[in-house]
């Protein structure tokens, strides 16, 4: 355990914070924000998954930001749908920051697509929190 380094509060932290970019994506897709929402969305599961791995290997989550990686370095085992959906997710925060990916992202984020998506991230979101 890293010195200083107070687990529950961590875990809490990284919780608290992926509940209010939870909310901050439906309000995102309620207000037709597609794109933003599903940004949104994947920081919901990142922080989840870095409370995952805090609790799992107790210590600091790592400075990265793809999903399956994250799940890896903790040791959580995942399914195949899973590991698509994840690697998907983390797609969503490459394509809604970097101005070559934008106009295209923003294209691909239709009313149909990003609900889905939103279901996806909610059942994701769901199955890590059943394992905190």
């Amino acid at each position: 355990m890293e010195q200083g380094f107070d687990k529950e509060k961590m875990i809490s932290h990284w919780i608290e914070s992926s509940d209010n970019d939870y909310y901050t994506m439906i309000d995102l897709y309620k207000t037709k924000h597609n794109n933003w929402a599903l940004f949104m969305g994947h920081l919901v599961i990142e922080k989840l998954l870095k409370a995952l791995y805090i609790r799992k290997v107790g210590a600091f989550p790592p400075l990265i930001h793809d999903l399956r990686r994250i799940c890896e370095k903790a040791e959580i085992v995942l399914d195949d749908p899973m590991q698509v959906n994840l690697d998907s997710i983390s797609r969503f925060n490459i394509n809604a920051r970097y101005d070559d990916y934008k106009q295209s992202f923003y294209k691909l984020c239709t009313d149909d697509f990003t609900s889905d998506w939103i279901e996806k991230i909610n059942e994701c979101r769901l199955w890590i929190k059943e394992r905190l």
